[in-house]
């Protein structure tokens, strides 16, 4: 029974002990884990802007670049879509959706060696453009879209 008390009162101080630590802010476990995200691009209210806030206002069309969606989406709430990039060094590719209140819907960073593959599900306002960019070691943006119809109570869009 000493046996279980002792190790419940080390575990007690050393939560205590890690507790002060954080509220005087000697550590800082959200500056640890907390990843940058680009506000502007994901606040953005239209295409335009979100494009301009990725960097790839200029995006070129590819072949490469394979956008798999529905062509019609029963349900707006959850949508499938996969992009896969057959573009060398892709490091990033990004999501949208023209006619949802902001349009750039997710966002992935790909390190060195990483296929350069995504699946999501999104939910779209109504029958939209779901667009994917591609974004290469060297700068450079690669974009395809699709049309997405979104049919409310199954009766077509």
């Amino acid at each position: 029974m000493d046996m279980i008390r002792r190790t419940l009162l080390k575990g007690m101080g050393s939560t205590g002990v890690l507790a002060a630590a954080v509220a005087a802010g000697v550590l800082k476990p959200t500056g640890a884990w907390a990843q940058e995200w680009n506000r502007a691009a994901f606040e953005a209210k239209d295409m335009s802007a979100a494009m301009k806030g990725i960097g790839a206002a200029s995006a070129a069309d590819s072949k490469d670049l394979l956008l798999k969606a529905p062509d019609i989406a029963e349900n707006g709430a959850v949508v499938p879509v996969d992009v896969t990039s057959n573009i060398p060094n892709t490091i990033s590719i990004a999501v949208l959706a023209d006619k949802n209140p902001l349009p750039l819907s997710a966002a992935f960073d790909f390190a060195n060696g990483a296929m350069p593959e995504i699946s999501v599900r999104l939910k779209l306002s109504q029958t939209s453009n779901v667009k994917a960019v591609a974004k290469t070691a060297d700068g450079k943006y690669y974009t395809v879209q699709k049309e997405v119809k979104v049919t409310v109570g199954g009766c077509g869009g």
